[in-house]
């Protein structure tokens, strides 16, 4: 079982002194592994010194767990030795693939909800859990086409793949807010459908809205609808180590633990309901 670390937010370098200066009340914070791989200098400097004031997770962009190329052992080596010095609590990325032929598109493509895939991604992250030495966790991420050879729903996947690779799931309910405004789907069906053993982290985050679409951005406060969403997966999913994620048009590190207190809030009230 994963621990239920609260209410946290994702570290950025715009607030690295503020929290080493403060020390806000935070149950965990959200490192990207990305920026802490390289062994030395000052991003690890200061994953050094905030970890040993606040349980740390990890989340990572760069698995690509989903494509067709043999998993980069160097990537895992890399992230296992920073595993063993960090210590997080657990570690996430993404269910995508970020690239084909040697070429990185610099983004999180979504899977096909298909068998064939299934059948792909579970070796895989049977491999990755080996090597790490313990199960990951797999974030829905947010799209904007989808395929016509799926086969079932995004959240029937989920729940086919997490029991089949006995992995755990980062439930992003702004993703599924996204995804449900984008490909036209009932948001609180898929909360229905997402086995909730599996969920051990939930993300918030803030988009933007365009003519037909949506896009996630991470750089705006929470929707509405999200927050009525997650007060929603609250009341059928229990307590869930959630976090905030802004990655741009970061504001302030005290308007961040004003939004995160109205996270607390909500999930609270649902406790209480």
């Amino acid at each position: 079982m994963t621990p239920n670390l609260g209410f946290g937010l994702g570290l950025r370098p715009d607030h690295y002194e503020t929290i080493l200066a403060d020390r806000p009340s935070l149950g965990f914070l959200e490192a990207l592994t990305e920026n802490y791989l390289i062994p030395g200098g000052k991003p690890l400097h200061y994953l050094d010194r905030i970890r040993a004031l606040y349980p740390l997770v990890l989340h990572g962009v760069s698995l690509s767990i989903g494509a067709s190329a043999p998993l980069n052992h160097d990537y895992l080596k890399a992230l296992k030795a920073l595993i063993a010095r960090v210590q997080p609590a657990w570690i996430s990325d993404h269910l995508c693939w970020t690239g084909v032929g040697g070429v990185n598109l610099h983004d999180l493509m979504p899977m096909p909800y298909t068998e064939e895939a299934l059948a792909h991604l579970v070796p895989r992250i049977h491999e990755v859990q080996d090597v790490l030495g313990q199960r990951i966790l797999l974030e829905n991420v947010s799209s904007y086409v989808g395929y016509a050879a799926s086969e079932m729903t995004e959240w029937e996947f989920l729940a086919s793949l997490s029991a089949r690779a006995d992995c755990l799931l980062l439930l992003d309910v702004n993703n599924v807010y996204v995804n449900s405004v984008n490909h036209k789907f009932d948001p609180d069906e898929f909360i229905r459908g997402v086995p909730a053993e599996r969920v051990a982290q939930i993300h918030l985050a803030g988009h933007e809205v365009q003519d037909t679409f949506i896009i996630d951005t991470h750089d705006a406060p929470i929707a509405d609808p999200v927050w009525a969403l997650y007060r929603r997966t609250c009341a059928r999913l229990g307590a869930v180590t959630t976090m905030i994620e802004r990655d741009a048009n970061i504001p302030p590190l005290e308007e961040l633990l004003t939004e995160l207190d109205t996270v607390r809030h909500m999930a609270k009230l649902e406790a209480a309901a």
